[in-house]
């Protein structure tokens, strides 16, 4: 059984997929891009601003799951420029305590909006 998982302290799909799915015990959080829920525009300033932005949504997804970083095993980061992986990388590191989740890190030719950064989760309750 799954129960789909919505909220408004994230951005809201952008297609049809939906913000989070939890099946199992286990969270499928959407990848999340710098997408401001209070006003639904992009929070682009720079590649700081976006992941800070992306984290928060990833943050309110968690949230409304009744989870938060600790319960994330894995996560996929999309990046437009690797040049950008040293930044994305410590903005990343401080949204989690000791132990981190697996994770890749892939630069891709385009994201959605054009923004600079998209990363994806898994959580486990």
């Amino acid at each position: 059984m799954k129960q789909i998982i919505k909220t408004l302290n994230s951005s809201l799909p952008i297609a049809p997929y939906n913000q989070g799915v939890m099946a199992n015990g286990t969270l499928y959080i959407s990848g999340q891009i710098a997408v401001n829920p209070e006003t639904a525009t992009l929070n682009n300033k720079d590649v700081e601003t976006e992941t800070h932005q992306v984290m928060k949504n990833i943050k309110g997804i968690l949230e409304a799951a009744g989870l938060d970083f600790s319960n994330i095993v894995k996560t996929s980061i999309f990046l437009d420029d690797m040049t950008n992986f040293g930044i994305v990388n410590d903005i990343y590191a401080g949204y989690f305590k000791d132990d981190y989740p697996a994770r890749e890190t892939v630069a891709v030719k385009g994201l959605p909006k054009n923004v600079r950064v998209e990363i994806s989760a898994i959580a486990v309750k």
